[in-house]
């Protein structure tokens, strides 16, 4: 069980990742962002090279979408692969191949993108939106909470 989300800031500065699973060490996995620039997340049978590939594509502007279909378009795994992105305006984009293990799937918007797998269904991808869309926007990122 893998879940997770990544977000930016309202002004577009900051950018952050949420992740809970059941691999050990998953901080040091699934994760990376840059201020200013993007974030995402790389989960299932994770990708390690998303992570610099990924930010150098947002850090040229590529939009979050494209981001995620050039990444998963030059992996023979993509199959076995989840990803998250985010970029500097526009939706987030995410991505989760057919071979991932039941239930997996995602779902965007402005701003954030949040995807799991092995979950008990897309009720949980549901709560992480709706606790996403209904959290305090006077707070920031760092502090955000529903």
């Amino acid at each position: 069980m893998t879940f997770s989300i990544v977000a930016r800031s309202a002004d577009g500065l900051l950018y952050g990742v949420a992740v809970a699973s059941k691999f050990l060490g998953v901080g040091a996995v699934v994760p990376a962002a840059e201020a200013e620039v993007g974030a995402l997340a790389t989960q299932a049978h994770a990708n390690l090279a998303y992570r610099p590939q990924g930010l150098a594509l947002l850090r040229t502007g590529v939009a979050a979408a494209d981001t995620v279909a050039g990444l998963v378009a030059a992996d023979p795994g993509r199959a076995h692969r989840q990803l998250g992105v985010v970029g500097s305006d526009g939706d987030g984009a995410t991505y989760t191949g057919d071979d991932c293990h039941d239930w997996a799937g995602g779902t965007v918007g402005p701003g954030w993108a949040a995807q799991g797998n092995i979950l008990a269904g897309p009720q949980v991808i549901d709560a992480m939106r709706d606790a996403w869309l209904g959290g305090t926007g006077s707070f920031a990122l760092a502090r955000r909470y529903p």
